[in-house]
């Protein structure tokens, strides 16, 4: 199994979340494909070439981006269409649109 971590635009998060339900990959009533599916708002600190996007945090000190970050546990065998279809989906026309890794679960464990 893989953990798929993806930092995207927060406008392009319903996007994508449809993307990966109409794929039929993401589908919580069926085995296989992807298991769960987590999101939640950041804030990143990092440089834009659009200032309108950034806002100053108080609590970090320092200017940021708000993004949505998505995690995905998923079977080893779509880890490629899923990361293919989150960046073609969560693209959103800018230089760097947001980013995407893809971990190792060792040892998943289902709380029953």
């Amino acid at each position: 199994m893989k953990e798929i971590k993806a930092f995207i635009h927060s406008h392009r998060t319903a996007a994508v979340i449809q993307a990966l339900r109409e794929s039929g990959l993401c589908n919580m009533q069926v085995d296989g494909g992807c298991c769960h599916i987590a999101v939640s708002q950041v804030q990143c600190v990092q440089s834009v070439s659009d200032a309108t996007q950034q806002h100053y945090s108080v609590d970090l000190g320092e200017p940021v981006v708000l993004q949505t970050k998505l995690e995905l546990i998923c079977d080893d065998e779509v880890v490629d269409t899923l990361v293919d279809l989150i960046v073609s989906t969560g693209h959103s026309g800018q230089a760097c649109s947001g980013w995407v890794h893809v971990h190792p679960v060792e040892k998943p464990i289902a709380i029953a």
